[in-house]
Formats: C-alpha cells, sequence, structure tokens
C-alpha cells in the first residue's frame, strides 16, 4: 500500500493480517504500530497489511448494540 494510503497517527487502522483495528500511534520505516482501541499494548505492522477504517465500521458495534437494547424493553 502506499504511504499515502496509511491512516495518519491517531486515526483508526486495521490490521489486515491480523484482522485486528487499533488507532496509529506511529508510521516509521514502511512499519505502522498500532494500539487497542480500548488501551493496551501497542503492536507493529507492515504499511502493507494496513488498511483504513471507515466510519460506518466504527459504529457497526455500538448501533447493534444499541437496537439490542431497544428490542429488549418490548
Amino acid at each position: 500500500m502506499p504511504s499515502g494510503n496509511v491512516p495518519e497517527v491517531g486515526f483508526l487502522a486495521r490490521d489486515t493480517a491480523r484482522g485486528l483495528i487499533g488507532r496509529v500511534v506511529d508510521r516509521q520505516a514502511g512499519r505502522v504500530w498500532l494500539r487497542p482501541v480500548g488501551g493496551g499494548r501497542e503492536w507493529d505492522v507492515r504499511q502493507e497489511d494496513v488498511e483504513p477504517v471507515s466510519v460506518s465500521e466504527i459504529l457497526r458495534p455500538f448501533v447493534a448494540e444499541a437496537n439490542r437494547r431497544s428490542w429488549e424493553g418490548r
């Protein structure tokens, strides 16, 4: 992936090699460092194995939880 497609520091990205989503904390020498969204130990991944995460992907679990809660009271 060209470096222009790697999300900037602070944005969310997907590690396609591991199937994980994390926040970009650093980018150097063809590597990207990600930290789990809920906090925790960061990991590094090859730049080629990183892709941006869309807003809908970020919101999907929150919307699903809100929908589940709305159906519980019925």
